[in-house]
C-alpha cells in the first residue's frame, strides 16, 4: 500500500514538472509585447549614443558652440548614465520595474525635447521564459544598436532637431505601452504579494497555464536571496572580495579607456579629418552596427569569455594603432589617396572587435562574478567607474583630436595593451 502511494506521488510530481516545463516554454503575446515595450528605451539610448556624430557640424554652427561646449554636450550622456547607475537599482526595488521605466521615460522625453527646442534589462530577465531568456534579453543590445544605426544612417541628411524628436518617439511608445504590460513577478514576490505573482504569471504564460509551481519557486528563491543578501556597503572591501572587485573595475576601465565612446560620438569628425565622405561613412557604419551587435552572441558560446575578451582587445589595439599610423602618413602627405579609405576600414575593424568582446562582455562578467551579498553595492561602484571614465574619454576626445589627429589612437593602443598586460 505504501509502495503504491509513493509511486502515485512520484507520478504526480513528474506530471507537475512536465506541466511547469510546458508553461515555461510558452511565448505569449504578452511576453512579446512586454519585451518590445521594454527595449524601446534601449532604442532611444542607441539614438542618443550616435546623436552627436551626425549633428556635430549643424549644432555647432547654428548654436555657435565652441569645441569645449560641444564636447561637454556630447559627454553629458555618460554623466547621466553614471547618475542612473547610482540611483536605478534602488528605484527598481522601491518603485518596481514598470514605475522605474515610466519615471526614466519622463526624464528621457524631457531631454530629447529640450534638445529639439533649445534607460532596464532586469525586467526582461524576470518575465521571459527560460528557454528564450538569453535571446529576448539580448534584444536589449540589439535595439540599442538599431537606434545607433538609425541615427548614423540618417544623421547627415536629417535636421538635428528632427533627429531629437525621432529619439523621443520610442519613449512615448514606452510610456503608453507600460500600462499594458504586467509587473515583474519577482518584484511582486519581493514585496510579499503572492496572489499578484500568480496574476502576473497568468498574463505572461497564458490564462489557462498552471503557474502554481513557478509561483512557488519564485517566492522561495526570492526569500532565500533576501536572507543571503543582507550586508553593508563596506562588506565588498573585505580581502576575500578584493580580487573580484579589481577584476570588475579593471574590465570597465579597459572598455572605456579603449576610446570607444570618442569614436562613437564623433565618428563624422574623424571621417571629415581623414578626408572620407561623412555621408557615405555614416551610412555604411549605420548598416554595419546591427550585424556587429550579433557577433558577440555568435562567438561567446564557442570561444568563451576570456579568449573572446583577449581577441577583442588585441583586434582593437591593432585597429587603434593602424588608424594612428594612417593619420601620421596623411600628415606626411604619404599615400594621400589611400589613407582616407584605410582610416575608414580600420575604424570598422576596431568596432567589429569591440562588439565581439569589450563592448558587452564586461557587463555580463560583472553580473556573474559578484556574490549575492555584494552584488548591488559592487555593481553600483563598477557601473559608476564605467560611466565616469566614459565621460572623461568623450569629453577629452575632441581636444586631443584637435591637438593631434593620430595622438588619441596611439594613446588608446597603449591603454588597451597596458590594461590587458
Amino acid at each position: 500500500m505504501v509502495v503504491v502511494e509513493d509511486r502515485s506521488m512520484e507520478e504526480g510530481l513528474i506530471r507537475q514538472r512536465h506541466q511547469n516545463d510546458r508553461n515555461d516554454r510558452r511565448i505569449t503575446a504578452c511576453v512579446i509585447l512586454s519585451t518590445f515595450v521594454t527595449v524601446c528605451s534601449s532604442f532611444s539610448f542607441g539614438c542618443a549614443s550616435g546623436y552627436t556624430s551626425g549633428s556635430e557640424t549643424a549644432i555647432m554652427k547654428e548654436l555657435d558652440l565652441s569645441i569645449a561646449e560641444f564636447s561637454a554636450f556630447g559627454s553629458f550622456l555618460n554623466l547621466g548614465a553614471a547618475l542612473g547607475a547610482f540611483c536605478s537599482g534602488q528605484l527598481a526595488v522601491t518603485l518596481g520595474r514598470r514605475r522605474t521605466l515610466w519615471a526614466c521615460d519622463l526624464f528621457c522625453i524631457f531631454g530629447w525635447l529640450f534638445i529639439a527646442f533649445a534607460k532596464v534589462p532586469v525586467y526582461l530577465a524576470e518575465i521571459t521564459p527560460k528557454h528564450v531568456r538569453g535571446a529576448l534579453t539580448s534584444s536589449n543590445q540589439l535595439f540599442q544598436n538599431c537606434g545607433l544605426s538609425l541615427i548614423y544612417f540618417f544623421g547627415t541628411v536629417i535636421n538635428w532637431r528632427v533627429l531629437a524628436i525621432i529619439g523621443a518617439v520610442p519613449c512615448f511608445i514606452q510610456v503608453i505601452g507600460i500600462y499594458f504590460i504586467p509587473e515583474s513577478p519577482r518584484w511582486l514576490a519581493k514585496i510579499g504579494s503572492g496572489k499578484q505573482v500568480e496574476n502576473s504569471l497568468h498574463r505572461l504564460r497564458g490564462r489557462d497555464a498552471d503557474v502554481s509551481g513557478e509561483s512557488a519557486e519564485i517566492q522561495a528563491m526570492t526569500k532565500m536571496l533576501e536572507e543571503d543578501s543582507k550586508s553593508s556597503f563596506c562588506d565588498m572591501f573585505q580581502k576575500k572580495y578584493r580580487r573580484t572587485l579589481v577584476v570588475g573595475i579593471g574590465l570597465m576601465l579597459i572598455q572605456q579607456l579603449s576610446g570607444a565612446a570618442g569614436l562613437t560620438y564623433y565618428s563624422n569628425a574623424i571621417f571629415r579629418k581623414a578626408g572620407f565622405s561623412e555621408t557615405l561613412g555614416s551610412m555604411i557604419f549605420g548598416v554595419f552596427v546591427i550585424p556587429k551587435a550579433l557577433m558577440a552572441v555568435i562567438f561567446v558560446d564557442t570561444w568563451g569569455r576570456r579568449p573572446l575578451l583577449l581577441a577583442s582587445a588585441a583586434g582593437m589595439s591593432i585597429g587603434s594603432l593602424l588608424i594612428g599610423v594612417c593619420f601620421t602618413l596623411q600628415g606626411m602627405n604619404i599615400l594621400p589617396e589611400l589613407t582616407p579609405v584605410f582610416v575608414f576600414v580600420f575604424i570598422l575593424v576596431y568596432f567589429g572587435c569591440f562588439a565581439i568582446g569589450l563592448g558587452g562582455l564586461p557587463w555580463v562578467i560583472m553580473s556573474e562574478i559578484f556574490p549575492v551579498n555584494i552584488k548591488v553595492s559592487a555593481g553600483t561602484i563598477v557601473a559608476l567607474t564605467s560611466w565616469t571614465s566614459g565621460w572623461f574619454v568623450s569629453y577629452a576626445f575632441n581636444f586631443m583630436f584637435e591637438w593631434s589627429a593620430q595622438g588619441p589612437y596611439f594613446l588608446y593602443y597603449f591603454s588597451i595593451n597596458l590594461k590587458t598586460d
